[in-house]
């Protein structure tokens, strides 16, 4: 069965917010079962919302939409809806009473503005928010099933998964099964090239890629008569991926790069340090990021200036002098000094020139000084990134995390 997403905001088509929504929408309904062949945006205009709705009617069985139910002037979905069925907006009374209840939490009372949440087109099956103001609906536009929610993503992904899946989930076709696959380290035309063939090689399989820098996912989808037939043959085609990407594939489906590798410090029951320079403090925020990273996270200490790196990690001022502080001397020192500090069983340390100005002919800009000390010694690794300041901060953050998460596999 056909669906279609459509993203509905003004700050989406001026490009002020980053619509993150649509790709987490195909993407879920994709592993439903559902064929997703178009995403649309339109801006906050009745006209024009009426249009694109009554367009993807034309062909799809299901609409997802996103976005225009608050409370101020821009937001007009529910009215476009109601017009473009042809019914007059009626107050839902429960809708407005948790709108009530909600705003009471803060010590406000409902305004009119608050108040026309609560108004949906005649007849809508409505969707209940229960962390926000905006309620959801669902009509029937034409032979298409519309499900019409918040654009807050928080408020999205659960009301999507709370009310929308259990209402759509017997329509998908069940002919269909997916497997997402995280890699790390290639850029997106090596992993195609690594792949070509495969579709060819299992009849009946799609290999789909998205790029999120620094990573790419690719995406394995297979169609059969059945789910158990296209999951037999997603798997067997998969396998043949894992092996030819085996340096680079970290994880799957929602698995991140920081969350892979603290599940690896946990299984081995190792704790962390770390010690960072040109990166700031990005490590820990990867890291911190993830839930329990208290777990394995020691510290992690940004020793930016010469001085910290000394005072704080026991570095000698002579090794900082003599080799420069973007250095494999002085990564080697911070990696030990932070291991010494703290007792943590691995440590990570990186040094470099982050960017735009700070390089030399010896050492340009995207230099960087990686070391991990564990329990077989010290290893550095000198790398030279390109890009920007941001993608040399990431790119260095990555690498250091893949030298902690391979001390974790290579360890006995």
């Amino acid at each position: 069965m056909t669906c279609a997403v459509l993203s509905i905001g003004t700050e989406l088509t001026r490009g002020e917010l980053v619509n993150s929504n649509a790709a987490w929408l195909s993407a879920s309904l994709t592993d439903l079962g559902f064929d997703v062949p178009l995403g649309a945006t339109v801006d906050d205009d009745l006209t024009r919302i009426v249009q694109e709705l009554q367009r993807l009617a034309s062909f799809a069985r299901v609409i997802v939409c996103t976005g225009g139910l608050g409370p101020t002037t821009d937001d007009i979905t529910t009215q476009a809806v109601a017009n473009l069925i042809g019914v007059p907006l009626v107050r839902d009374e429960a809708s407005l009473e948790h709108i009530r209840r909600r705003l009471a939490k803060f010590g406000r009372t409902v305004s009119d503005t608050n108040a026309k949440q609560a108004d949906f087109p005649e007849g809508a099956d409505i969707l209940p928010n229960p962390i926000g103001t905006a309620p959801g609906f669902s009509v029937r536009i034409g032979n298409a099933l519309a499900f019409f929610m918040p654009g807050v993503p928080r408020e999205m992904k659960q009301m999507y998964e709370e009310q929308v899946v259990p209402r759509v989930r017997a329509l998908a076709p069940n002919d269909s099964y997916q497997i997402r696959l995280r890699t790390f380290g290639l850029p997106e035309s090596t992993v195609g090239e690594r792949l070509a063939g495969v579709e060819q090689a299992f009849p009946g399989v799609l290999l789909g890629y998205r790029a999120t820098f620094p990573e790419i996912e690719v995406k394995v989808l297979a169609r059969g008569l059945s789910t158990a037939a296209a999951r037999e043959l997603c798997e067997r085609a998969t396998l043949e991926v894992k092996q030819r990407l085996a340096d680079v594939i970290y994880g799957e489906a929602d698995d991140t790069f920081a969350g892979v590798t603290g599940r690896l410090l946990r299984k081995k029951e190792y704790t962390l340090a770390v010690a960072e320079s040109c990166t700031g403090g990005l490590v820990g925020h990867l890291l911190t990021r993830e839930p329990g990273a208290s777990d394995f996270l020691l510290v992690d200490v940004v020793t930016y200036a010469n001085s910290a790196k000394t005072r704080l990690l026991g570095i000698d001022e002579e090794v900082i002098r003599g080799h420069g502080a973007v250095s494999s001397e002085v990564a080697c020192a911070m990696a030990e000094g932070v291991k010494r500090v703290s007792g943590a069983d691995v440590a990570l340390s990186l040094t470099g020139i982050a960017g735009p100005s700070g390089g030399s002919p010896e050492k340009p800009v995207g230099t960087v000084f990686i070391a991990v000390a564990g329990p077989a010694g010290v290893k550095v690794v000198e790398r030279h990134f390109p890009g920007d300041r941001h993608m040399i901060q990431t790119l260095a953050a990555y690498v250091g995390l893949n030298l902690v998460r391979q001390v974790c596999i290579t360890s006995t």
